[in-house]
């Protein structure tokens, strides 16, 4: 089995700017790509999940979710690493938009995102973390059955190195 670092995205491997949809408002968190460099060259996955409630309040669509996302990875493999996988929850149960006005059960901090690539990557959920800058996404990880961590900013390689 694999084992995996879990990030949540905004505020943990990108400044949080309220909404970040646009390419243009994307900013990476200081050492993101060494910490996830880091992280592969230490034999673990590299996983994203992250709650774009943004989408359900219609203020972007899951194309400009893709769209960033995409973004993020080709930056990443020009600096020599990349997220293996990027799982998202569109999701609110007050959304204004319809389809997505849901309780799920992949919305932080459910553990859906985490247990769906658990199941799809073979992961070792007692040998893998779940790093993000709210208690959500603490929670969400140690529902998961992986340990959950809380970032506080800082350096992420400085949060890492310790534990893995």
């Amino acid at each position: 089995m694999d084992k995996a670092v879990f990030f949540d995205r905004d505020g943990t491997l990108n400044v949080d700017g309220h909404y970040i949809y646009r390419i243009e408002d994307f900013k990476w968190m200081p050492d993101a790509a060494e910490a996830i460099r880091y992280c592969h060259d230490k034999g673990y996955l590299v996983i994203v999940v992250t709650n774009q409630s943004g989408v359900a309040r219609g203020y972007y669509t899951e194309d400009d979710v893709h769209a960033l996302h995409e973004y993020m990875n080709d930056e990443l493999q020009r600096l020599g690493t990349s997220i293996d996988a990027f799982y998202y929850c569109p999701h609110h149960p007050e959304a204004k938009i319809e389809k997505y006005r849901i309780d799920c059960d992949c919305r932080k901090p459910k553990p859906g995102m985490v247990l769906k690539a658990c199941h799809d990557f073979g992961i070792d959920m007692s040998k893998s973390y779940m790093i993000g800058d709210k208690k959500r996404d603490v929670e969400c990880g140690e529902r998961a059955g992986v340990r959950g961590i809380l970032y506080k900013g800082g350096s992420l390689l400085k949060l890492l190195k310790p534990l893995i």
